[in-house]
């Protein structure tokens, strides 16, 4: 029986899995009759997750977390022993004699040339496995997410793929685990990989929750790796940190200029009879690209546009992969739009 993993198994950048209870007292006590939720950020899902029991919308750029999404949250029917017996092979499986993309390209950097070696095979046998219909959609996605959650346990970096340690000193086996979602999914759930902005006014939901980036650190660059094994394209990678071509990847939210346009826009756009608005003040910072893109006035009007808004706080220390950037200044901040026009 192979061990299994929760969505919460997983570092994250701006992960809201120590706030979840905070964030569903927030709707239980201020929201009435919700039935369906959409993620507007999802990054993880772990938001996503609290609200299993509704018909989620789960919407994000980055086809990692598309993909991460889908084995969470789609209504699609898996076979659980098939994947069990396609995991296992994998853990078995002796790869010290493949050469593949990921060998070539990334020995010895986030992991040894053994381990990319192995990842290697995997995503070209499982890819393989979709094309010739031996597995369908989300059981391909659960492995892809199995191997994702596997590689970010050894992945030597302090916690992203922004740099590598670059002492050689590699631990951990890579150890494909069974993903824990056997439960029953709403058949309404739709999972959307794709630019939010886009989006927002061809869904309905009674809540949207809104988690943008708060920064100028791309989550494309911070995860890079994942989702060049995501896309399966094989670009040429170049530099130290061996990224690919992450231009068309990049997010209005992490732009000073453009991060409260968008966010006006993307406002106007919703269906929705509350939009429940995540933001993180980050303290004060000594790098300025970690400061916040949006201020609360912006917010404040921007949600004001679609009605009365109201602001819960509490002081919060997020992921920040190793740094001591923050302080105690630092705080989570939802602010609750009941929509009135």
């Amino acid at each position: 029986m192979l061990d299994t993993f929760n969505i919460s198994n997983r570092r994250y950048l701006g992960n809201k899995y120590k706030l979840l209870n905070w964030i569903t007292d927030t709707v239980n006590q201020n929201c009435t009759n919700v039935e369906s939720v959409f993620d507007v950020f999802s990054g993880t899902g772990s938001v996503a997750s609290a609200f299993i029991d509704k018909r989620l919308i789960v919407c994000d750029m980055l086809k990692s977390n598309y993909f991460t999404a889908l084995c969470w949250f789609s209504p699609e029917h898996i076979d659980r022993k098939k994947i069990e017996d396609i995991l296992n092979f994998y853990n078995s499986y002796d790869a010290t004699n493949e050469d593949n993309y990921m060998s070539q390209n990334f020995s010895n950097t986030y992991f040894n040339k053994e381990t990319c070696q192995k990842i290697g095979f995997i995503r070209d046998d499982i890819e393989s496995k979709l094309n010739n219909k031996q597995v369908n959609t989300r059981e391909y996605a659960c492995i892809l997410t199995s191997l994702f959650y596997a590689m970010d346990k050894i992945s030597h970096t302090c916690g992203h793929y922004d740099s590598f340690i670059q002492d050689g000193k590699y631990k951990g086996t890579l150890e494909l685990k069974m993903p824990d979602n056997s439960y029953i999914n709403n058949s309404g759930n739709q999972i959307f990989w794709a630019d939010s902005n886009t989006i927002a006014d061809k869904v309905e939901a009674d809540v949207a929750y809104l988690d943008p980036p708060y920064n100028s650190r791309q989550y494309c660059d911070a995860y890079h790796l994942l989702e060049n094994i995501a896309l399966w394209q094989k670009p040429e990678v170049f530099g130290v940190a061996r990224k690919m071509d992450r231009s068309k990847m990049k997010s209005k939210y992490c732009k000073s200029i453009q991060a409260a346009v968008a966010l006006e826009d993307l406002v106007r756009k919703l269906h929705c009879r509350y939009i429940l608005f995540s933001y993180n003040n980050n303290g004060k910072k000594l790098q300025c690209r970690s400061n916040a893109k949006l201020t609360d006035e912006e917010i404040i009007r921007i949600l004001s546009i679609r009605g009365d808004v109201r602001i819960f706080t509490m002081n919060h220390r997020g992921f920040d992969a190793g740094k001591s950037e923050m302080n105690k200044d630092n705080q989570e901040r939802l602010f609750l739009c009941n929509v009135l026009r």
